[in-house]
């Protein structure tokens, strides 16, 4: 078979596949990401039907993949929002980056890997799946509950961290000693901080000079914008995929919000080329002795995961049952924990294997656990006051509905299009927070 014949024919079947395999978990209820590395391990490399002739435009569209991730992933966020989850944020962005860092990182170490490789490893493990989650909070109707800005927060101070982290990570993996890894963090420092800059003074300027009314104009532009400063950022030991995003937060109002719509469709596509490629570069037969390490980090990182929820639910005045929730919410990996194994994996490639694992057991897990963190612990607690409770009026649970725990959130934020967050619902009363959670 010709060479251009044969990549038509895989690449078609490959695009085929990954439709019918959304659509299958759209209808169950599942993110597609587990079922997309599971196709990439199927016909990868010691896979059932390995792919050759499109091996190489998969990679560039596992490249752009990352690309329009990031890009999309910025567009979601104003400059402001940014600098205001800094302040108000910040301590428990501290917290999760101890609690779930760190099993990552010990782990790689007990495994041998060596610093880069717990660098790595503490990525895959700290970084939750914005994706995922706000798919969980749109499934489950809790948009506007209180401890939901709290999640998004959490998840914001995790997204601008991989403006440092992944420049300091590709600095590591392309070997570079320890002056070169400062400049290089320096370099992403300073150039978050410009943009930011930039974002929060003349944004409206350089929306301005973006925009479009012709869609097709607007799409090439920001899209060949979006390459452009990926590559740049690429050759300064950025990360190309933090020059997309910050190419993201640099557009605002009709821009972003025109931009997002033509961009979505491209992203979904080559975020699911991504995953695939991820897969396909992974040795199935290298899974199974990994099952058990993977499961034990994520027994431990959902535990670390949820106590970081409950902790910045906490913080904020968050009842008992918003706390759970929040923490619950917390627990999906996903696609930033994939594109960090990807970077390492060339340097480390123990660390793929471990990775998709790992990511197929939480992308899994998490969505169980947004659910039902929270009924789980009010009937442990509930049994438990029955159990401890008689001759002591135990009717009168402890529910946390106090003034403090009925905080009310801030709400009344605005995104970039300008809509309204939803209002926050009332504060429960006794009752109501000792009922089941209506979902």
């Amino acid at each position: 078979m010709h060479d251009t014949t044969a990549l038509l024919v895989e690449l078609g079947s490959v695009i085929l596949g990954l439709g019918l395999i959304g659509r299958f978990a759209g209808r169950i209820g599942l993110s597609p990401i587990p079922l997309y590395l599971l196709a990439g391990l199927a016909f990868g490399e010691g896979g059932l039907l390995p792919l050759g002739a499109s091996e190489e435009f998969t990679a560039v569209g596992a490249e752009i993949g990352v690309i329009l991730l990031l890009l999309l992933l910025g567009l979601e966020y104003s400059a402001s929002e940014l600098v205001t989850s800094l302040k108000t944020q910040y301590p428990s962005g501290a917290v999760d980056f101890v609690l779930n860092a760190t099993p990552g990182a010990v782990a790689a170490l007990l495994l041998g890997w060596g610093p880069v490789g717990a660098v790595a490893l503490a990525g895959v493990t700290w970084i939750s799946s914005s994706g995922v989650i706000a798919k969980v909070l749109t499934d489950l109707g809790r948009l506007g509950n209180r401890e939901t800005p709290v999640i998004l927060g959490v998840l914001v101070i995790e997204d601008l961290s991989m403006a440092v982290y992944l420049p300091l990570l590709t600095a590591m993996l392309a070997g570079v000693g320890l002056a070169g890894g400062s400049i290089a963090l320096l370099i992403a420092l300073g150039t978050v901080g410009f943009v930011l800059y930039l974002a929060l003074r003349h944004g409206r300027l350089i929306s301005r000079a973006v925009s479009s009314d012709n869609p097709e104009m607007l799409l090439l532009v920001v899209l060949g914008l979006t390459v452009l400063v990926a590559g740049v950022a690429q050759e300064l030991q950025v990360s190309a995929a933090v020059g997309a995003f910050l190419v993201g937060i640099a557009l605002s109002g009709e821009v972003a919000e025109g931009a997002r719509k033509l961009l979505t469709p491209l992203r979904d596509l080559f975020a699911a080329v991504f995953f695939v490629f991820f897969g396909l570069s992974t040795n199935p037969a290298e899974i199974p002795p990994v099952l058990l390490p993977a499961a034990l980090l994520a027994v431990v990182t959902v535990l670390t995961k949820i106590a970081t929820g409950w902790y910045a639910a906490r913080r904020a005045g968050i009842g008992s049952r918003g706390r759970w929730r929040a923490g619950g919410t917390l627990v999906a990996r996903g696609e930033f924990s994939i594109v960090i194994a990807g970077l390492a994996v060339a340097t480390e490639p123990r660390i793929g294997p471990i990775a998709t694992a790992y990511v197929l057991i939480l992308v899994i897990v998490g969505p169980l656990t947004a659910r039902w963190t929270q009924p789980v612990v009010a009937k442990i607690q509930a049994w438990r006051g029955r159990d401890g409770g008689a001759g002591k009026g135990s009717g009168t649970a402890k529910s946390g509905s106090t003034a403090k725990d009925a905080g009310t959130a801030k709400s009344g934020s605005t995104g970039k299009d300008g809509s309204e967050v939803p209002a926050a619902r009332p504060a429960p009363t006794a009752q109501e927070e000792l009922a089941p959670d209506r979902l």
